[in-house]
């Protein structure tokens, strides 16, 4: 398994682009601004995105990346995500209004654009990859992904904050190599990140020690402007794991 960084940062700027991680060539994690990183032959190779919620940052590039490979298409792009989020899609933003509606074009029986509603705990194989679906608890209802392949396995938190589900899911399996686990803010905004349910450093240094695992820890999702500061809170509040900031355009492979 190869993954590749797109786009990792809380907000956009120079050098910033938000959630994307890409699989294998053919699979996305979340479609936020870091999917214009790809050149137009790596779009066309994106044949799944499985999407943690509806927040924009992480769907952003859905629309237009298929209005940009649509007429390449021999087999649908197949959207992935929980029943909340695929609706979102379907009434906000592929609704003849903001976006045309890619699930009827060419018709319906033939759309270039499919969804495929997963629940929590459901699991969806492509090649020899398998891709779990965890709940999280986030603003709007959000997920986490845990992708196994034969040489590893890594989790993804998405957007969340403090829980027991991701972590128990994770705990039920064997193997995690490698930990994504968002951290939007300081510790000075823990108040905030309560009411719109993000991690910082105080908040995430508890839930880890639900996990059973010893990843390699890397941190996502950081408020431009405070990254620097929020990965050294994370250092010192969390004790026993190596953590790093997750950066765009970093590859790790299984």
């Amino acid at each position: 398994m190869r993954m590749q960084v797109l786009g990792c940062s809380g907000g956009i700027g120079q050098g910033l682009d938000t959630t994307a991680l890409l699989l294998n060539k053919q699979i996305l994690v979340d479609a936020g601004t870091g999917l214009g990183r790809l050149p137009l032959s790596d779009l066309r190779r994106i044949r799944h995105v499985f999407v943690t919620h509806s927040h924009l940052d992480h769907v952003a590039g859905i629309p237009l990346l298929v209005d940009t490979i649509f007429d390449s298409l021999e087999t649908p792009l197949t959207v992935y995500g929980r029943p909340e989020t695929i609706r979102a899609l379907q009434d906000h933003i592929f609704n003849n209004v903001i976006w045309p509606d890619f699930a009827t074009i060419p018709s319906r029986a033939e759309p270039v654009l499919r969804y495929r509603v997963l629940n929590p705990g459901e699991t969806v194989s492509i090649g020899d990859c398998v891709i779990e679906l965890i709940a999280v608890n986030h603003a709007v209802p959000g997920a986490g992904y845990r992708v196994e392949c034969a040489g590893g396995a890594f989790a993804f938190s998405g957007d969340t904050t403090t829980n027991d589900q991701f972590w128990a899911a994770l705990n039920q399996h064997r193997r995690l190599d490698l930990l994504i686990v968002e951290t939007a803010f300081q510790d000075r905004d823990v108040e905030l990140c309560r009411l719109a349910r993000h991690y910082c450093p105080s908040l995430l240094a508890t839930d880890l020690a639900k996990l059973h695992h010893r990843p390699r820890v890397y941190i996502t999702h950081l408020k431009p402007g405070a990254e620097e500061e929020i990965v050294a809170e994370c250092r010192r509040a969390i004790q026993g794991l190596e953590v790093n900031p997750l950066v765009g355009g970093e590859v790790f492979e299984f």
